[in-house]
């Protein structure tokens, strides 16, 4: 048959691009610097491949390469793990879950088998019964599909006198990522990585590529101008700003210079909490209704009189909207303009800032003036134990009194709910508090803390990273400890210990112990070259805090109490609520009593 160079010349046949080189420049170009993975056979081509021209990551499973890779979507726009054939790929299920519930554009890489391998017999790594009648070499991509997620199998060529397109493909689907900031799957045959690939020309930048699908979109002056009647009649107005905006950088920092500019208070979403320095006197914090703990909970919910609301979801999730308690001020306002974002890249509510910006409004400063939560305002008593009831009164008197700001990473549990009441201020990456809100992937936050480091190393930032977790999280992702030794991470880990999965704790069934008392973490963290601290009140934490702050590896060993007293006021609320939920009358008593007692919605 006729080859490429003689069906369409020697000089383009020689120009031809292997499909390693051109994964390479697509990646590349959208500004992605480096992978997390695990090697396997079937993907050692393109670890070759990619390796050099980017950094290609080992850690310490599959799952946590996933994970890190949520991480940097967070932080840089675009995540990618790299994996090997179903083995491999299919631990990674649960970070594409959190991916697409988080709308994060996190590329799942996996090595395949090559085109000219497959012939109906099963192969070791597929997902194949010895008794099957029927070989499937789909199973991860059906498994990826069945979240909803983009998956497909990069295809090779298909006629001798034609070069493959997999190279086109491939910029089509890193561009569906990014531009809908949703995660895709895809599979790479190995034996295609190394041949050549129909050449590209990419756009000069992501402006350009951005341009490309822009709509020009009518009516937003119409509704500035509606906005702008109301922000004018409002005594106390607020704007809130959600979840959406922390992909748009751009678009974050126009809102609040706005809010800025004109004196007008504002607060974030939980999911949204570490998008904004919530130090400005203007912020009020992270709101989520009788959970919150932030310092505008009494202007949010007995004072303001219209809000403004950016980017929240489309589709309200529990967790962000007072867990469907009925609770949220903000939900239930009878005075407020939604401005959700429904076009790509907010394009929409772009065009009403713009509209904004040129209006005439007048400048007032609503900055409640010495308005601040306990949490945030109470200086713990230094002898005192530290448990979570008075550990984000701590922290934020850490910060405040040392000039000392820290990237927070909470890990799921009470670690979590207690971090809400942390005032998350400025940071070097632009977010300063990363979490993982879809609680049901508990897990992430050695591997977050992974993909921070690697990026505060990038720009060359001291900033240090205080990651809180309970013993129940820390175990299920301490083998990530190596990564972080091999990196040198600056990390002060926050260990609260109680050896029980108390969140959400209904019973006494042994599915709740997490940990055994014989467990020696100070021999742990020292195999991994860290530093143990044991704290046994305020004072030894500041100490402890102080020493991390230095640089490397350090953990903070705290014991803590399960009794309700040093309970965060977020998780007793929330254990309160969850044992209503299922059906405890003395539980619904105390949650209605707690519901009872709210202020009126202001009208």
């Amino acid at each position: 048959m006729t080859s490429i160079s003689q069906n369409l010349g020697s000089a383009y046949s020689e120009q031809l691009p292997s499909l390693g080189q051109s994964l390479c420049d697509i990646l590349g170009f959208f500004g992605l610097k480096r992978l997390y993975g695990v090697g396997g056979d079937f993907v050692a081509n393109l670890i070759n491949a990619l390796d050099g021209p980017l950094q290609v990551l080992p850690s310490s499973n599959e799952m946590h390469a996933g994970f890190s890779a949520c991480a940097q979507a967070e932080l840089t726009g675009l995540g990618a793990c790299l994996t090997t054939y179903t083995v491999g790929s299919l631990p990674c299920v649960s970070a594409a879950a959190l991916a697409r519930t988080e709308g994060l554009p996190v590329i799942f890489l996996s090595g395949a088998p090559g085109e000219q391998e497959i012939h109906g017999h099963a192969l070791h790594h597929m997902v194949h019964p010895a008794s099957g009648w029927h070989t499937d070499l789909n199973a991860a991509l059906n498994a990826f599909k069945a979240l909803g997620i983009k998956a497909e199998r990069l295809q090779g060529q298909r006629h001798q006198g034609q070069p493959n397109v997999a190279a086109a493909r491939f910029f089509e689907l890193v561009c569906e990522a990014v531009q809908t900031r949703q995660p895709v799957y895809i599979e790479v045959p190995r034996d295609l990585v190394k041949q050549p690939t129909q050449s590209l020309r990419l756009p000069a930048n992501l402006a350009e590529l951005n341009a490309m699908t822009r709509l020009d979109l009518e009516g937003a002056g119409l509704i500035a101008d509606d906005i702008c009647s109301r922000l004018v009649r409002a005594k106390y107005p607020l704007v809130y700003l959600g979840e959406r905006l922390r992909m748009n950088g751009a678009l974050l920092q126009r809102i609040v210079h706005f809010c800025q500019r004109l004196g007008l208070p504002y607060a974030t979403s939980w999911f949204a909490k570490g998008m904004v320095d919530e130090s400005h006197p203007l912020c009020q914090g992270a709101y989520n209704g009788v959970f919150s703990q932030c310092r505008g909970q009494g202007y949010i919910e007995e004072k303001a009189d219209y809000v403004l609301e950016f980017g929240t979801a489309i589709y309200d999730s529990d967790t962000n909207n007072a867990f469907g308690s009925g609770t949220h001020a903000i939900d239930k306002h009878t005075n407020k303009t939604l401005l959700k974002g429904t076009a790509r890249w907010e394009l929409d509510l772009q065009a009403v800032m713009d509209a904004l910006d040129k209006a005439n409004l007048p400048v007032r400063n609503l900055s409640p003036a010495g308005q601040r939560d306990a949490a945030l305002s109470d200086t713990p008593e230094e002898t005192a134990s530290v448990g979570y009831a008075n550990l984000a009164g701590a922290i934020n008197q850490f910060q405040r009194g040392n000039g000392q700001d820290f990237i927070l990473v909470p890990e799921v549990g009470n670690a979590l709910f207690a971090a809400f009441a942390l005032e998350a201020r400025a940071s070097s990456v632009g977010r300063s508090f990363l979490a993982n809100p879809w609680y049901a992937a508990m897990g992430t936050s050695l591997p977050y803390a992974r993909a921070i480091a690697d990026e505060l190393n990038a720009i060359g930032s001291p900033q240090p990273i205080l990651l809180i977790t309970g013993d129940g999280g820390f175990n299920f992702q301490s083998n990530e400890l190596i990564n972080l030794q091999k990196q040198n991470a600056n990390l002060i880990i926050l260990y609260m210990r109680n050896n029980i999965f108390h969140l959400g704790k209904c019973g006494d069934a042994p599915i709740y112990a997490c940990n055994d008392e014989r467990f020696d973490v100070a021999k742990l963290i020292a195999a991994y070259g860290g530093q143990y601290h044991l704290c046994q009140s305020v004072t030894g934490l500041y100490a402890a805090l102080e020493q991390g702050v230095k640089g490397g590896l350090h953990l903070i060993e705290v014991p803590t109490s399960t009794a309700p007293e040093q309970q965060s006021p977020i998780a007793i609320k929330l254990n309160t609520y969850i044992s209503a939920k299922n059906g405890s009358p003395e539980a619904m008593v105390a949650w209605d009593r707690l519901c009872s007692s709210r202020p009126p919605q202001p009208q």
